[in-house]
């Protein structure tokens, strides 16, 4: 048996990872409301009941989330709602009003409302908002100018870390320390969609728990089905958030690796049941986990629990990173040997991928070789 974290991440009355209080339960409803509210509506009330605490979206103000070459990339396979990536992307975005009548209506319902800040200015909306928490999701885990003005805020912070390494992790919590940021947690997150049992490195979530003693810890899936999250509940995590849908078939990317309303249920009341008998309040062993589960296929189990060392970006998370991982650019032409400076830069995902977005303080200061574009990615060979 380990010793036990007494942090807290206080979210509305909820004391999130507390001994006497329950695991937070989010219902990462993302996009899979096919730009319907009606559709949004539904999945909210759905997953009020299956027993979740929370309903989460996504927020994006496209100009500033992508370069103007990202969203005018052809987007024509069969989970595509437009011609370009930005035309699919405009049609999966919810007006602010609209966010506003999502919040009220899973509110009256008693839940938890809240969106991952996907760039500074939907960042900007939902601190208007007054949400009870913002979420970070793991492609600006690395965007640091983002940490910072999110660290800045009175919001409590959930911050996903798929696609990073562990020098980036201890960059956030030194971010979050240096601006006296005490209410947020860490998520452990693998980025591939599905994840498999082998990648899904669940002993990060002690790994965490040791080195980052003063935060809560908790687990974001791309898994299917609800095994990796139990035993992820086992090992410690206090945060549980899983993509939801109402039915897998649905066009999108996202609906095949969400929890149907069936399985999110199932998830909710093996969480609970943990918790009634105790499960919960330490981290369990290997040999533990594996009784608790009475799992028939015993190898499944071992093979999510491969010990860590350390974070590394996965080799399965690299086309996810491709696609949605943010790299630097400029806000505004600059002029040869201009010297460049923090304002000057932006983390988007741009077309073709560039300078990933945690090396930013290796492109501050330096001087500029030629002139450059707005919206143009940073490169090294621009630099002195």
């Amino acid at each position: 048996m380990m010793e036990k974290n007494d942090c807290a991440l206080k979210i509305e009355n909820i004391s999130v990872g507390s001994e006497n209080n329950p695991i937070f339960i989010i219902a990462e409803i993302g996009q899979n409301h096919q730009g319907s509210i009606e559709v949004a509506k539904k999945l909210i009330l759905s997953a009020k009941e299956c027993g979740c605490n929370c309903v989460k979206f996504q927020k994006s103000h496209l100009t500033t989330k992508f370069t103007g070459k990202a969203l005018l990339r052809p987007y024509n396979g069969e989970n595509s709602w437009g011609k370009t990536y930005g035309e699919h992307k405009m049609f999966l975005e919810f007006s602010l009003e609209q966010y506003g009548e999502l919040r009220n209506f899973a509110n009256q319902l008693g839940l938890i409302f809240s969106a991952s800040a996907m760039d500074e200015i939907s960042l900007s909306q939902l601190v208007d908002l007054q949400l009870s928490f913002i979420k970070i999701g793991s492609g600006d885990a690395n965007n640091f100018k983002l940490l910072q003005d999110a660290a800045k805020t009175h919001i409590p912070l959930i911050i996903s870390t798929g696609m990073q390494n562990m020098i980036t992790i201890e960059k956030i919590v030194e971010i979050m320390n240096d601006n006296c940021k005490k209410n947020f947690a860490l998520l452990h997150c693998v980025s591939s969609y599905p994840t498999n049992l082998e990648d899904s490195t669940l002993k990060m979530i002690k790994l965490f728990k040791k080195k980052f003693p003063n935060v809560v810890i908790g687990y974001s899936g791309h898994e299917k089905g609800i095994l990796l999250s139990q035993i992820a509940v086992l090992l410690g995590a206090k945060i549980v958030e899983r993509h939801f849908t109402l039915n897998k078939n649905q066009k999108g990317s996202d609906h095949s690796v969400s929890l149907d309303p069936t399985e999110m249920r199932l998830l909710v009341e093996r969480i609970r049941n943990f918790e009634k008998q105790g499960y919960t309040k330490i981290m369990r062993t290997d040999e533990q986990i594996i009784k608790i589960l009475k799992c028939e296929n015993e190898n499944s189990v071992r093979q999510s629990l491969k010990d860590v060392s350390s974070k590394e970006i996965l080799p399965c998370e690299l086309p996810c990173r491709k696609k949605l991982g943010k790299s630097l650019v400029y806000r505004k032409p600059l002029k040869e040997n201009y010297i460049i400076k923090t304002e000057d830069i932006i983390a988007k995902v741009s077309e073709p991928f560039g300078i990933s977005a945690e090396f930013i303080y290796e492109v501050i200061g330096r001087k500029l070789k030629v002139n450059v574009a707005e919206d143009e990615i940073i490169e090294f060979i621009h630099l002195y």
